[in-house]
């Protein structure tokens, strides 16, 4: 059973973290599925697409939820049955959940060079410009995509732009956090983001501090 890692953010909030190693027969043996998951997951043709989904479902298991633990709004943003907080990621090899009393949002983004090809429709690239080397250009690029993009899932409302709407400060990649506000339609939301990078990965999440009506 790879569980990755496990972190223990606070009293009420946990993040856990999982490597997928085994085949989707393995995952998906003796793990319980509504019928809209199964339904969903048969008709998946990617197979690591599959297995990041089952996956997802043997952490919620880490934390004594099942798939019938979990429910889906009209926004498609994931809910837990009991109140309490969730947000979801899987990429490539690893999947991940984030639970907590507080809202929260989470992502993992392969390092990737790709991300030099896209990152004008997410940030002004030119602010990062000053960084030496293309290697740390992907490093900060997709610590700051991870960082929207799990902004984006907390935030959960239709039509925010991540240029436009999405305000990450900017940040020392040493101390792996920052604060970030989601700014739309007169609604305003402040966070605290953090990073956790393991192989090639990183993983950003974040926390709300503030809600302004």
């Amino acid at each position: 059973m790879p569980l990755y890692k496990t972190i223990t953010i606070s009293g009420h909030t946990k993040l856990l973290i999982w490597k997928i190693e085994e085949s989707f027969d393995e995952l998906f043996k003796d793990t319980p599925l509504t019928t809209h998951c199964l339904n969903r997951v048969q008709g998946m043709k990617d197979d690591l697409h599959r297995r990041g989904f089952m996956s997802v479902r043997h952490l919620l298991k880490e934390l004594g939820y099942t798939d019938f633990d979990l429910y889906y709004d009209e926004k498609g943003k994931p809910h837990l049955k009991d109140g309490k907080k969730i947000s979801i990621t899987h990429s490539f090899i690893f999947s991940a959940i984030i639970v907590s009393e507080e809202e929260v949002g989470i992502d993992i983004e392969m390092q990737r060079a790709k991300i030099l090809k896209i990152a004008s429709k997410f940030t002004t690239v030119e602010d990062y410009r000053s960084l030496e080397g293309e290697a740390v250009l992907i490093r900060k690029l997709t610590m700051v995509w991870g960082a929207k993009e799990s902004l984006y899932k907390s935030f959960a409302e239709k039509g925010v732009s991540f240029l436009q709407h999405i305000y990450v400060e900017d940040f020392d990649m040493d101390i792996l956090s920052t604060t970030a506000i989601v700014n739309y339609k007169g609604k305003s939301e402040t966070y605290t983001v953090y990073f956790e990078e393991f192989e090639g990965f990183t993983c950003a999440f974040a926390l709300l501090n503030r809600k302004i009506a």
